[in-house]
């Protein structure tokens, strides 16, 4: 009787048999379709189909692998993309995976950086995504509610995740940093769960040394090819060689996302290279807010104004799309390696005590993220106006509350009904509307039996926890580009 209350009480979520690389591709071209709203949104959706329709992935693998990308520079949504892609499709499915995530965006960046670049409009783009905004409020939401079921379950997490907002909103404390800080705060104080990992959850691949260093090599050779060639083909000091050694070197330092980017790049692109002014700058990043993708293509904006200005020998529209192209592969080749070469490592390290420890911790910061993300949002999204208020240290987002946008702060509450309303109605069926229990939970609740309780104490009926771990690179004292700051 103990030994199969155990087996019910250790077996994984039902995960379905590996898909193939047709049915990745398409699930594939739905997020990327789907990806606005930054991280949490688009991590959202991943979740949405890997986990809970498609049922490739279980809920413990999505978070170890979630928490692995927080920890590398670059777009975390992307990387996130990859992993899952690669768990479902090893190499090829991580490539597919990755690549559609990017390209509905890069496409949609490329459109409207050639309407900006040739009218200098974009009042037609920013009536399209008008509400767009407010929408996702919603799924912040949502997403700040559900990792909170998952991740709060101690006192310790509750205050890892208490300071981790408090840095992040009130402080400025860079991301790294509150990531690492909960990180070792984890694995001194922490705890981990004795769990062990079933059969159809074992590692996707064995990790190899040789095929890491394959992988490194190819990697690293196809990252520099573009590059190279251009240098040969055209001239060391060409446009395109200077947007791809810049943003090259960008990729591999971007720990705080595009925000926190904004003043090197800013300082390079404006001052330095002269590729663009600065209230171009801050439109650029406006047009990556409102389009799908992650919002570090700001950079491929301004790679096109880059090629725009200094087409030679190309014509203006050619020399732009050819830096976008060249800015979008040098910004984005280095997570594919990161993911694709450390996936293997990460998956061996998994049921890793300490290991555990740490990544429960950063579970715990990442709900503290998300609420300054959905603090952020709001003040940024509802607000025309906002102010930082600073005392010291001390820094306040602070809106004008006279600046409300009632139409959007309207679709935000509508929005935000919705979502609610749906989740109330899904708790009954597991907490998404979906009854996710495994083949035990199914046959005992059939033979009318019980299922014990995965805290102990009274039997209770199956009840399965949905997560979200997303998490905000956005400084608290940032302000969205369509908005003014005093």
């Amino acid at each position: 009787m103990q030994t199969d209350q155990h087996s019910r009480e250790t077996e994984p979520a039902q995960v379905n048999a590996r898909p193939s690389l047709a049915e990745i591709t398409r699930v594939s071209v739905k997020v990327g379709l789907l990806s606005f709203g930054g991280p949490a949104a688009q991590i959202s959706v991943m979740h949405q189909e890997f986990v809970e329709n498609r049922k490739w992935l279980s809920e413990d693998r999505f978070l170890h692998a979630l928490n692995y990308c927080m920890l590398l520079p670059g777009p975390e949504a992307q990387q996130m993309a990859t992993y899952c892609g690669w768990l479902s499709g090893r190499m090829l499915g991580g490539l597919i995976a990755g690549l559609l995530f990017i390209l509905p965006g890069a496409f949609a960046m490329a459109v409207v950086s050639y309407v900006y670049a040739a009218y200098a409009d974009t009042s037609v783009i920013a009536a399209i995504f008008y509400g767009v905004k407010a929408g996702v409020l919603a799924i912040v939401l949502q997403a700040l509610l559900r990792i909170g079921k998952k991740a709060l379950k101690s006192r310790l997490a509750w205050i890892i995740c208490g300071a981790s907002f408090c840095a992040l909103f009130f402080f400025s404390v860079p991301f790294p940093l509150v990531i690492i800080g909960a990180g070792l705060l984890g694995l001194v104080l922490g705890s981990a769960p004795n769990t062990e990992l079933a059969d159809e959850d074992a590692p996707a691949a064995k990790a190899s040394a040789a095929s890491s260093v394959r992988t490194l090599v190819v990697g690293l050779a196809l990252w520099g090819a573009p590059p190279l060639a251009a240098a040969v083909l055209l001239a060391p000091g060409n446009v395109l060689v200077e947007v791809a050694e810049f943003f090259s070197l960008l990729a591999v330092v971007s720990f705080g996302g595009a925000y926190a980017l904004l003043s090197y790049m800013a300082q390079v692109a404006v001052e330095t290279k002269a590729w663009l002014g600065a209230g171009e700058m801050l439109d650029g990043l406006g047009l990556a807010e409102t389009t799908p993708g992650p919002l570090i293509l700001v950079t491929q904006f301004v790679g096109f104004l880059a090629g725009w200005r200094e087409p030679t020998p190309f014509s203006s529209l050619t020399g732009a799309c050819l830096a976008a192209a060249m800015t979008t592969w040098v910004t984005f080749a280095p997570s594919f390696l990161f993911v694709l070469t450390g996936a293997p490592w990460m998956e061996r390290l998994r049921g890793n005590r300490k290991l555990a420890k740490a990544l429960n911790a950063i579970t715990a910061a990442v709900a503290g993220t998300i609420l300054n993300l959905a603090i952020w949002f709001a003040v940024n999204v509802l607000f025309a106006e906002t102010r930082t208020l600073s005392y010291g240290a001390l820094e306040v987002l602070w809106p004008d509350v006279t600046s409300l946008d009632p139409i959007l702060a309207g679709i935000a509450l509508l929005a935000a009904f919705l979502v609610c309303g749906k989740a109330r109605h899904g708790d009954g069926a597991g907490g998404d509307g979906s009854a996710r229990l495994s083949r035990q939970d199914l046959t005992g609740m059939i033979s009318g039996k019980q299922v014990p309780s995965r805290r102990g104490g009274r039997p209770q009926a199956a009840e399965s926890s949905f997560s979200l771990p997303s998490f905000s690179f956005f400084p608290a004292s940032s302000v969205s580009p369509s908005r003014s700051a005093s």
